[in-house]
């Protein structure tokens, strides 16, 4: 554990593990480029370029068949617990949705909202050492409470041509039927422009590596994407007496997470020393009061907030920024990583200071309705005309006299 003195020092050591060490910017926008232009042939070549694996367009596309033989490999106690965790999440959404809004006045003049979801959304699963289902059911379960009529899934295929059968299984839990081989930059060009085989999508959502952000990041505006993730990240604000070994775990669970980085900001001098002791990972700041520790937290958006203090509730009200919060002993962020219901698709590398955890909200389009009767265009007319005058907008004058003046 590397102990700071001051928060201006954590922030620079913070900033230089959140650097990105490889230019990649103008290799993603090549993959982009040639697979906008040359549809699946760019994507089945980048498949066998990145992925070490040779298919054809007609096997991009997984089979029911396949879905349902990775559903039948699992046993009945992991179905279980994958359908107790998509309960636990659907829930949660279900009760995030917003309400339409419709005000009207004695003149007759009606303004309301809509809420619309999207069409198509993409959602991105990487392959690795480990499948990655709890992605899975984090990313998708939003877009379908939201009512988002069709999703995609993209993976990269192992190198027997298959994606993982547990991400197939989950996928199946979900009744998710558009399932495709594809991985990496590639993936999210085929999703954003859409190839003969891969249908352009309205957003895509989902973790990756630093080409995946990247592609999305240079796709954002052709599509609308969730966020720039990076890093996985935890911040542990703990006061005298919080419990030491649940620091510790904490923070080696966080560093299960490739390249993850754990802090704890701690008004105790000897939870300093224990954590020096124990020769974990990470970083640690000592802050005079729990008050300028949540400032600190603040400069530092984290993705993930532990709060292990005798009243947290209380430590809330000064917090402003943060993906998620995790209140006392009793709620460690595996809990929002797996099961508790919120998204764990949350922003990182301090970007909470602007951006908000995956939601239903993301996969609706907000549509403002405006209607007014003869009286009420009548009663406004004068101060529109004022302000449009002000803009050299006659014609917008003009449209609202032509209707006034009958």
């Amino acid at each position: 554990m590397r102990v700071v003195r001051n928060l201006d020092s954590l922030e620079k050591l913070i900033l230089k593990r959140r650097a990105s060490k490889l230019t990649i910017s103008e290799r993603v926008a090549k993959i982009i480029k040639n697979v906008s232009e040359k549809g699946d042939d760019a994507l089945l070549e980048y498949t066998r370029k990145f992925d070490k694996v040779r298919i054809f367009s007609r096997e991009l596309r997984v089979s029911e068949s396949e879905i349902s033989a990775a559903f039948n490999e699992l046993d009945s106690s992991l179905i279980s617990s994958f359908k107790t965790a998509i309960d636990n999440v659907t829930r949660f959404y279900k009760e995030q949705m917003p309400r339409s809004l419709r005000v009207k006045e004695s003149n007759g003049k009606v303004l309301a909202t809509r809420y619309v979801p999207l069409e198509r959304v993409g959602v991105y699963i990487p392959a690795g050492t480990a499948p990655l289902v709890s992605s899975v059911y984090m990313s998708v379960i939003p877009a379908t409470v939201a009512g988002v009529k069709e999703i995609v899934l993209v993976s990269p295929p192992s190198k027997d041509k298959r994606l993982n059968p547990f991400v197939l299984a989950v996928a199946s839990l979900l009744k998710i039927k558009n399932i495709y081989r594809a991985g990496g930059a590639q993936a999210i060009a085929a999703l954003a422009y859409g190839t003969k085989t891969i249908k352009k999508v309205d957003k895509i959502v989902g973790p990756g590596n630093e080409f995946v952000t990247e592609a999305k990041r240079q796709v954002f505006g052709e599509v609308d994407i969730d966020m720039l993730a990076g890093p996985s990240e935890i911040v542990i604000l703990a006061s005298q007496g919080a419990n030491l070994d649940y620091i510790v775990a904490d923070l080696e669970a966080q560093m299960e997470h490739r390249s993850g980085l754990g802090i704890v900001v701690t008004n105790s001098r000897k939870i300093i020393r224990g954590l020096r002791n124990k020769k974990v990972e990470g970083l640690a700041l000592r802050v005079k009061n729990l008050e300028e520790g949540a400032k600190a937290i603040n400069r530092i958006a984290p993705e993930h907030l532990e709060v292990l203090t005798k009243k947290p509730a209380l430590v809330l009200k000064n917090i402003k920024n943060a993906g998620a919060v995790f209140l006392g002993e009793y709620s460690p962020v595996a809990l929002g990583d797996y099961t508790a219901g919120p998204s764990h698709v949350l922003p990182t590398a301090g970007s909470a200071r602007f951006f908000s955890s995956l939601s239903v909200r993301e996969f609706l389009k907000e549509i403002h309705i405006v209607s007014y009767t003869k009286k009420a265009l009548v009663e406004e007319a004068a101060v529109l005309e004022k302000i449009a005058n002000l803009e050299g907008m006659i014609k917008h004058i003009e449209s609202v006299k032509k209707r006034i003046s009958n």
